[in-house]
């Protein structure tokens, strides 16, 4: 289904918001997610996760900004309908945000701060639902109405970001609660299209079109994955595999004790090449490093029903072929400190669904991953000069497009 929504009608009252039903369809909504559960780091705030477009650019998954794109347009489109605004909206920020278990904040409007105060408008998109995927999160506005909104994914909520739209959100109690927000602003100065397209541009001096699998992630920073919770904490890439039922092994396949001198901290492990493991078993498929890894697995699962429907189509049945599993010996997981407990408090869901798993189905995953980054960077490659002599990042119509 695609994203559709009529434009809101023009505001009115003394707090003046809207919610838009339907605003995202259910399949963008489960891209969004993948994007975000497999390149997001630690957030502003605690209990929060977060996955800005700069952030995505500067770890090599700028082709993962292209989703993003006609959403913005809509939104800002729907803002300035809706506002009546008769003067240039820029988009400030751009971002997607989970908050976990633990997660909350006061009465606020999102220009509080003097640092802030370049916000005129906010814009969140609901990923998932209350109540299925996650337990509180409610959005609630001191005055006006709608006085409060229950998330469901695919509805948006826009507003002023002054005192006039005075809302805090109660604390998330399970599960994971997942946005996409934006705010916008009319002081030029802070558009962040100028930052996104530098990072953009330097990342595509660094790749050739013809690189082969140049759409591979490079982590940033280990401490920038590092989730701290109450005097403890985990690593966020380890954590979200682990929590999903897999496990980083050595890229070697066997034991090796000598693979991190003893001196280093072994989380820089995760920067470096290594198989996944599920079980007993191993895929033979090696890695380049931990989050090369984690999309892959974040992208079997937001691809499960399709794989699912692919297996049982075909005639040939389990023998797809791609990577067969090997068995390892005991000892190959990598040393990696995760506090699981705390992960599974964190990331879990009261009402987590339990699927059945296929090597073969996760070996097609592998292809189908690649195909659809690799046709995300040619277009991300085709449409960066566009975006580089109008100083902006919008939808190229394609007969303005080369052949």
């Amino acid at each position: 289904m695609a994203d559709t929504t009529a434009s809101p009608p023009p505001a009115s009252g003394d707090h003046p918001r809207v919610l838009l039903r339907g605003f995202l369809s259910r399949e963008t909504c489960k891209e969004l997610e993948f994007v975000h559960r497999s390149c997001g780091a630690a957030g502003y705030r605690p209990s929060v996760v977060s996955t800005s477009l700069p952030h995505l650019a500067a770890t090599g998954c700028g082709h993962l900004i292209l989703p993003f794109v006609p959403i913005r347009e809509r939104l800002r489109d729907a803002v300035e309908s809706f506002f009546d605004c008769l003067f240039d909206v820029f988009i400030e920020f751009t971002g997607l945000i989970s908050w976990c278990k633990g997660a909350s904040i006061g009465w606020h409007s999102d220009d509080n701060k003097p640092y802030l105060r370049q916000r005129a408008f906010t814009a969140v998109c609901y990923l998932n639902n209350h109540g299925e995927d996650y337990k509180g999160g409610i959005m609630q506005f001191q005055d006006g109405d709608p006085s409060s909104i229950v998330p469901v994914a695919g509805d948006a909520v826009i507003y002023t970001a002054d005192n006039r739209n005075v809302h805090c959100v109660t604390e998330v109690t399970e599960g994971e609660r997942l946005t996409l927000t934006l705010w916008f602003t009319r002081n030029r100065a802070y558009d962040e299209d100028p930052k996104l397209l530098t990072f953009l541009s330097q990342a595509s001096l660094n790749c050739q079109p013809t690189e082969q699998k140049s759409y591979i992630p490079m982590p940033a920073s280990d401490n920038m994955y590092w989730f701290s919770y109450d005097q403890s904490g985990f690593d966020i890439r380890n954590a979200r595999v682990q929590f999903l039922g897999f496990s980083f092994h050595s890229s070697s396949g066997e034991h090796n004790p000598a693979v991190l001198p003893a001196e280093d901290d072994p989380i820089v492990l995760l920067g470096k090449q290594l198989r996944l493991g599920r079980g007993d078993a191993v895929f033979e498929k090696i890695f380049s490093n931990s989050l090369h890894a984690l999309q892959v697995v974040q992208f079997y699962y937001w691809k499960a029903p399709e794989l699912a429907a692919r297996r049982e189509q075909s005639a040939i049945g389990s023998r797809t072929g791609c990577y067969p599993a090997i068995y390892h010996s005991r000892g190959t997981e990598l040393p990696l400190s995760c506090n699981h407990t705390l992960a599974q408090i964190i990331f879990g869901s009261f009402n987590t669904l339990e699927s059945a798993f296929y090597w073969n189905d996760f070996a097609l995953a592998v292809a189908m991953w690649e195909n659809y980054s690799e046709e995300l960077k040619k277009q991300l490659l085709t449409l960066l000069p566009y975006w580089l002599s109008n100083g902006t990042v919008f939808v190229v119509d394609s007969s303005e497009l080369q052949a």
